[in-house]
């Protein structure tokens, strides 16, 4: 088969694959895309929008909770720019008449405690508070769990924030959205009411084939949680920029990749019974088996489900995201729909693999200590590759990364771990009078060219 045809066979199998779900899940309209750097944007439509528009790339779905995504990265980027420290109170920032005291990273990851919605039975009436009844009926709120206590799920928490953002940077939330993710990432069709071009959003009937169309719903102050429309292919672009946000935003405008590292650092658990997911700030982790994560957020309103997900771990193409939306509130067959995407992708169409070349040979003062060296009785392999220092465990899995050091200024024996084991911690080295390394000293560990017990070390040398 040859490569084209190996591509195209892989297309129709994702579009298969979405027109299963559209047919057995019997949702009204389904739009899918797949986004990876190495291959044009794919996307599927499947049904019709409900109305006298046609189905097709444009057309806009309410998104839901994957908003919580834009509002957390607007939330980071006010503490990158020293707005905010994550463990700060609200009340450091916002006047409010209780709950001050939680603080952002609580909110930010689900774990202050605070009910799930705002005070009223929002979901009976649909009558989301403005911004100055969502406040001033605060005091009404519960703490349902103390804070850290574990996860708990909440629009308020998230609403909250998003009134955050809008105060420390002077506009309203979707001011600041607009300006400062949605435009320098292109995602032009994204936006916060639906436009013309929206597909109806449907409760199928469990026992017919009805489809009741749901009442269109504004959520007010509630917004920074549920509020915005989108389309597969923005999503997908935006799901690829969460799981590596390098590849899309090559100058960090909208946020720099060690702070989407952070956000995907599994803060909780989602559920202590089976442990199969996690939460960060303000992303959903799925762990996918075999060093893989899926890292993004599903999406729920009346007559729309939405999934939105991109790719981390061993042979990933970058900028890998797919997104699955629905006009359907029930069919939750959707939000399992992006994760298969994205396995059959890698499955039938992976990434290219980048031929081996050589680089250049590690700086004369480390050549010395490359090789195997035995610490704490296990035995480690010390290289150099793609211009830094790494180590890893001999008996290290193939996938698992390296620890990687980066040296410390005016310090030429003195190397700070950056990422993988010990990340943080220093590692020292110590030579010998002709300057040969002799030992080195990691997170204060002692490693040696061989085995050794911890008291059979001569420090005479």
């Amino acid at each position: 088969m040859s490569l084209v045809a190996g591509r195209t066979a892989a297309a129709d199998q994702l579009e298969r694959m979405v027109r299963r779900v559209q047919a057995q899940a019997r949702v009204p309209a389904v739009a899918a895309a797949v986004n990876r750097a190495d291959r044009a944007l794919w996307t599927c439509t499947v049904g019709g929008t409900g109305n006298d528009t046609t189905l097709d790339e444009q057309t806009r779905f309410r998104i839901g909770s994957v908003t919580k995504t834009f509002t957390a990265v607007l939330t980071m980027q006010c503490r990158d720019d020293g707005l905010l420290d994550l463990d700060d109170p609200l009340a450091r920032h916002l006047d409010l008449p209780a709950h001050g005291e939680l603080t952002v990273r609580r909110l930010l990851s689900h774990t202050a405690g605070l009910q799930r919605e705002p005070y009223g039975d929002v979901w009976d009436t649909l009558d989301a508070p403005d911004t100055d009844r969502l406040v001033a009926e605060l005091a009404r709120a519960e703490r349902v769990l103390p804070p850290g206590r574990r996860y708990h799920y909440s629009n308020l928490g998230m609403a909250l924030l998003g009134r955050l953002v809008g105060r420390l940077r002077g506009a309203s939330w979707a001011e600041v959205l607009t300006e400062r993710v949605l435009t320098p990432l292109g995602l032009t069709a994204t936006t916060v009411s639906p436009g013309p071009r929206a597909a109806i959003g449907f409760l199928v009937d469990a026992y017919s084939d009805e489809a009741r169309a749901e009442p269109p719903t504004d959520f007010g102050a509630v917004g920074p949680a549920a509020q915005l429309w989108s389309t597969a292919g923005d999503m997908a672009r935006w799901a690829a920029f969460l799981a590596d946000p390098a590849a899309l935003d090559t100058a960090g405008r909208v946020l720099a990749p060690a702070t989407l590292d952070e956000m995907r650092w599994p803060v909780t658990v989602t559920d202590e019974t089976v442990w199969a997911g996690g939460f960060g700030l303000g992303l959903i982790l799925v762990p996918r088996g075999d060093r893989v994560l899926h890292v993004g957020h599903d999406g729920a309103m009346p007559g729309f489900l939405a999934g939105v997900y991109g790719r981390r771990g061993e042979g990933t193409p970058a900028a890998f995201g797919a997104a699955v939306l629905g006009s359907s509130g029930t069919a939750t067959e959707l939000l399992e729909l992006p994760h298969r995407l994205l396995a059959a992708a890698v499955e039938h169409d992976p990434a290219d693999i980048a031929a081996w070349r050589p680089g250049e040979p590690a700086p004369v003062h480390l050549r010395g200590l490359l090789g195997r060296w035995w610490g704490e009785g296990f035995e480690y392999v010390f290289s150099w590759h793609d211009g830094t220092l790494r180590a890893r465990g001999a008996g290290d899995p193939a996938g698992r990364p390296p620890a990687v050091f980066a040296s410390v200024p005016e310090q030429p024996d003195v190397f700070r771990t950056v990422s993988g084991r010990e990340v943080g911690e220093l590692l020292r080295l110590t030579r010998d009078g002709d300057g040969v390394v002799v030992r080195m000293h990691w997170a204060t560990y002692r490693f040696t060219r061989h085995q050794e017990t911890f008291d059979r070390y001569d420090f005479r040398v």
